[in-house]
């Protein structure tokens, strides 16, 4: 009954994270929920949702739904901010981060709840591939630190940045996305902490979540998309404020 749980809850979070990200809110509890040790439940996450992520990545890939002259310079950039990002929590503790994750995640609510039309105008960049790498540098490097939020900070980010539509810029985040993710899952993999009896089977309903997901939004658009980013990413601060004011 226990594994089931935890295979219902995949398959939804993989659902909303291939639309918006902060499926983590919906799989971390739940893994924590069983007794699981922090860190043997951190590790099992990452294993479970790098599947979903490459699920829903491929499902954009194949219907059109990726900038691909993007991917070589977003991915290997996501993957170096994730090393390094990563290695650095191991000397730093990421609670310090909570507060100004917080507002940024706000500020992304208020720019994702804004009509298109209304939206400051993007400006034409000099060097994009430079802003590209620097972008993906940086969220993955938050990603594999700190985490919540990232796929919707991502999302928010290539539309404010590029002037992608919040579709496009769904399926353009699932490149730094996968980056970080991947690379996270490799060095907890090489430390031991992934439960794998319960990360495959897990793995498993994120990433038909994830296909589910990814085509949802490609039909429905960006109406849709931005809805569905905007209660993800009030409920990552709620859930962030919550464990700010506990602790």
């Amino acid at each position: 009954m226990t594994l089931l749980f935890l295979v219902l809850a995949a398959f939804f979070a993989g659902v909303i994270d291939s639309i918006a990200g902060g499926g983590g809110l919906i799989t971390l509890p739940a893994l924590l929920a069983t007794g699981m040790p922090p860190h043997v439940a951190l590790a099992t996450n990452k294993g479970q949702s790098s599947f979903g992520v490459v699920s829903s990545f491929v499902s954009f890939w194949r219907r059109d739904g990726i900038d691909r002259d993007r991917v070589p310079v977003a991915f290997l950039s996501g993957v170096a901010g994730a090393l390094a990002g990563a290695l650095m929590v191991l000397a730093v503790r990421p609670e310090p981060l909570r507060p100004v994750v917080m507002a940024l995640l706000v500020v992304a609510a208020i720019i994702v709840a804004i009509p298109r039309r209304m939206r400051p105008r993007v400006r034409q960049l000099g060097n994009p591939k430079a802003v590209l790498a620097g972008f993906a540098l940086a969220i993955g490097f938050y990603d594999g630190f700190f985490g919540p939020g990232a796929g919707s900070l991502l999302i928010v980010g290539f539309t404010m940045l590029f002037g992608d539509s919040l579709t496009r810029a769904s399926g353009n985040a699932k490149v730094i996305n996968m980056a970080s993710n991947v690379t996270a899952l490799g060095l907890f993999a090489l430390r031991g902490h992934v439960l794998w009896s319960v990360a495959l089977p897990m793995a498993a309903a994120s990433a038909a979540g994830a296909f589910f997901g990814s085509r949802l939004a490609i039909r429905r658009g960006d109406r849709f998309v931005g809805g569905v980013v905007f209660c993800v990413v009030i409920a990552i601060v709620v859930k962030l404020g919550h464990d700010f004011v506990r602790h």
